[in-house]
């Protein structure tokens, strides 16, 4: 094979070779350890050869087709492509029996489209305490109740307290960190904190906004990782936390997250999220605030879980940052102005 390779390349003085039959060219590359293969360019062929139809139905039409019944729907109907989910409050029977109905719906147009759901992978999540738990059913299978479920790397179990999520966050991330420690030799403070921000910090904080830890046991476990993180600095092991954040330059993972949530904010209220959050917040009206001049409207709400979904807990945090931070023309200067107000934060 190598003489072969040789061959061809001496052959055509390192320029393409056409296989006749089906005009795919051949060029000969080197590979990273020095030897030589030889690789096909199919775009020849795909030129000659018919496309493949198949009896499928187009996504963009079934999608357009659902979306369009589900606003006759009385659920809550959101359409993914390996992933559908039907929702709604059914605190009653004629709740249950509603939802019943769009699931009936729901099978007959998968019926209609020939596209089966695999009835073996639905379940049912029953959010909220107090809960009924009303069975339903899709098509002739009862479907089971599900304590938890994973959607997009989240877990969420029928209690919305995180505590599920937060235990594995901090796994996977105290893992990453456990394997840093043992193979990288340098302790230097630019060595750890690139390799703790890029590395083990993403697992603490991804889609934060949603499933923010709510007891104090979560907290402190997610912010034990960057404890440890900072202790394998050179130098800081004698240190207080606060005081080896202030070396390193870094928040705590709390006030991370508040920073997060503000930024989000900005963004819906700036338009910077394509507009899509806006109508989840309301801006006060009246024009005789203290502070800045785009404080959001605190809305009432009874349960106390309630006080850790997104759009409650940043009212109060967000009506008390200053003016000058609010009105940052552009999202880089408002991080800026936000960064330097929360290095001089204590309590928030």
């Amino acid at each position: 094979m190598e003489r072969g390779v040789q061959y061809l390349r001496e052959l055509t003085m390192w320029e393409m070779v056409y296989y006749d039959p089906d005009n795919m060219q051949l060029p000969t590359v080197r590979k990273s350890n020095g030897e030589w293969r030889l690789t096909v360019d199919y775009r020849g062929l795909n030129e000659v050869t018919p496309p493949m139809s198949a009896a499928v139905p187009d996504m963009l039409e079934l999608q357009y087709e659902l979306e369009s019944k589900a606003a006759k729907w009385n659920r809550m109907y959101i359409k993914f492509v390996n992933d559908t989910k039907l929702g709604g409050a059914v605190d009653s029977l004629e709740g249950r029996e509603a939802l019943q109905r769009d699931l009936d719906r729901l099978e007959s147009w998968a019926i209609t489209n020939r596209m089966k759901f695999d009835k073996s992978k639905c379940r049912i999540l029953h959010l909220g305490r107090g809960n009924p738990g009303y069975t339903c059913k899709l098509g002739d299978k009862r479907l089971e109740s599900s304590p938890a479920e994973r959607d997009l790397g989240v877990w969420v179990d029928g209690k919305l307290n995180m505590s599920q999520q937060s235990a594995l966050a901090a796994k996977r991330a105290n893992h990453v960190l456990g394997c840093i420690k043992h193979s990288i030799a340098s302790q230097s403070k630019e060595v750890i904190v690139l390799l703790y921000a890029a590395l083990v910090r993403p697992h603490l904080e991804y889609c934060m906004q949603f499933w923010v830890p709510q007891y104090k046991k979560d907290i402190k476990l997610l912010e034990c990782v960057q404890r440890r993180a900072t202790k394998m600095v050179k130098g800081l092991k004698g240190k207080t936390y606060e005081e080896r954040l202030r070396s390193l330059g870094l928040f705590s993972l709390e006030k991370r997250r508040l920073r997060g949530d503000l930024i989000t904010v900005y963004n819906f209220l700036k338009g910077g999220s394509g507009g899509g959050g806006a109508d989840l917040l309301s801006l006060v009206t009246s024009d005789r605030t203290c502070g800045n001049s785009m404080k959001l409207r605190q809305g009432k709400f009874r349960l106390d879980i309630r006080k850790r979904f997104f759009t409650k807990r940043v009212v109060g945090h967000w009506n008390r940052v200053p003016r000058e931070v609010v009105m940052a023309p552009t999202l880089s200067e408002f991080k800026e102005h936000l960064d330097n107000t929360l290095s001089h934060m204590v309590q928030f």
